[in-house]
């Protein structure tokens, strides 16, 4: 099947969400610009790893003078995610970086494949992989540095709202409750 590119150069909106429960939920990336809404999903650590490694690269930015993380296009969104969430696919591997000639942060995700483990896959470089019409769909977002600070503090807040820690063991708490090693197999609620 012909590779997908979803290519945003500074969406009106790139945000994480979630789809369900605590305990039970999806967690997206989406971005839209103007009728254009493409989400790709994501798993809770890699939202919580792209956050934290987003936070790094613009932290070292404003440290050296490169580029301001606060002003216009990174105000705060506590809006659902754009419905219909529709999964465009599942992301496999996360890129990130910052292309100084645009003064831009880059995010990629790339379509999880069952290649992903395969050593042979290793050995191809981006660019190969990246002309490769059939290779793995492609999800590709250019932000402003505010746009990506106001992306880390809603994907922050998106991570820590899960299900509330077990005060004895540390590990999340169902509705229900659950058996905790703290109390010799009992159940916690």
């Amino acid at each position: 099947m012909p590779r997908r590119l979803f290519v945003f150069d500074r969406p009106e909106r790139f945000v994480a969400g979630t789809v369900g429960e605590p305990g039970n939920r999806t967690f997206f990336i989406q971005a839209r610009d103007g009728g254009r809404v493409v989400s790709v999903v994501l798993e809770k650590v890699q939202v919580a790893v792209l956050a934290d490694r987003l936070n790094q690269l613009l932290d070292e930015l404003e440290q050296r003078g490169i580029a301001q993380t606060a002003g216009p296009g990174g105000g705060k969104d506590g809006e659902p995610l754009d419905e219909p969430v529709v999964e465009a696919f599942r992301a496999g591997t996360l890129t990130l970086g910052w292309d100084g000639d645009i003064e831009r942060v880059l995010v990629e995700a790339r379509e999880q494949t069952i290649d992903d483990d395969d050593e042979e896959a290793d050995d191809e470089t981006p660019s190969e992989i990246d002309d490769d019409p059939d290779g793995p769909d492609l999800f590709r977002v250019q932000l402003s540095a505010p746009a990506a600070r106001a992306f880390v503090e809603r994907a922050a807040t998106i991570v820590a709202s899960g299900r509330p820690p077990c005060p004895l063991c540390g590990q999340p708490l169902d509705a229900q409750g659950h058996i905790c090693p703290r109390r010799n197999g009992h159940y916690v609620n």
